[in-house]
């Protein structure tokens, strides 16, 4: 296989088409029901990714185009809203299952909040905790992961189970085991594809909870830019809604 920028193109563009298409059909709709009828009950979003998948949460909560009742969990959240040191904040992190009780203790949430939680591997104790967590205080959860990977690795966490076992809904972001898409000369992968589609995911769902809502009537709570007039106030009125349920942070 050849490694080309035509050649990633292609890679990504297969997926985001299948991606597309599948969402036309209705694949995505028992996550977007889920989710909408968070929103119509008063709930948040709440997202929670790790490593490179924290980047699909930042697609999901506090970004213009995007659904303003959402909130975006971090692992360094036990540090600037607990009381660990910041050295705690290590790659390996994401691995460990001690930190979702500290976490969580850590986060704003409501008793109709719904969870979407996205992991390549879906395997690590941070991941699969946070979800068992969702789960046993009665929030939804929904998984974007990748099945083709998620099935050749073993689980991190005590209990045995990949994400895509503990959720309500999984979402497959159609990424090979590796997540490389190509390879070099030599066999060295490259050409990563989850954080493409992942990214397209959080925009198909936030698009379908958008259409959902505005379906009954209701106007879509969206952001709009902060850097285009009147943003900011728009914005501020919206959020004021759901005063100290949302955390925005720089």
């Amino acid at each position: 296989m050849t490694a080309t920028p035509t050649d990633l193109l292609r890679e990504a563009e297969t997926r985001l088409e299948a991606l597309a298409q599948g969402a036309e059909q209705g694949a995505l709709e028992p996550a977007i029901s889920l989710l909408a009828q968070s929103l119509r009950d008063g709930g948040v979003i709440q997202a929670f990714g790790t490593g490179h998948s924290e980047a699909f949460a930042m697609e999901i909560a506090g970004r213009a185009g995007g659904l303003i009742p959402t909130n975006k969990i971090a692992l360094r959240d036990i540090v600037l809203h607990g009381d660990r040191p910041v050295d705690v904040l290590t790659g390996a992190l994401e691995r460990e299952p001690w930190v979702v009780d500290e976490l969580m203790a850590t986060v704003p949430v409501g008793e109709n909040d719904a969870f979407v939680i996205a992991s390549n591997s879906g395997v690590n104790g941070s991941i699969v905790g946070v979800a068992l967590w969702a789960k046993e205080h009665g929030h939804p959860v929904i998984a974007v992961t990748s099945l083709q990977h998620t099935v050749r690795v073993e689980p991190k966490h005590p209990s045995g189970k990949r994400l895509s076992e503990v959720a309500d809904v999984v979402i497959d972001n159609l990424a090979p085991y590796g997540d490389a898409t190509l390879q070099l000369a030599g066999g060295i992968g490259v050409g990563a594809i989850s954080s493409i589609t992942a990214a397209f995911i959080a925009q198909l769902l936030t698009l379908g909870v958008s259409a959902a809502i505005a379906s009954d009537g209701e106007t879509p709570p969206l952001y709009i830019s902060a850097n285009i007039p009147g943003g900011d106030e728009h914005n501020a009125v919206l959020e004021d809604r759901y005063r100290d349920r949302l955390r925005r942070g720089a």
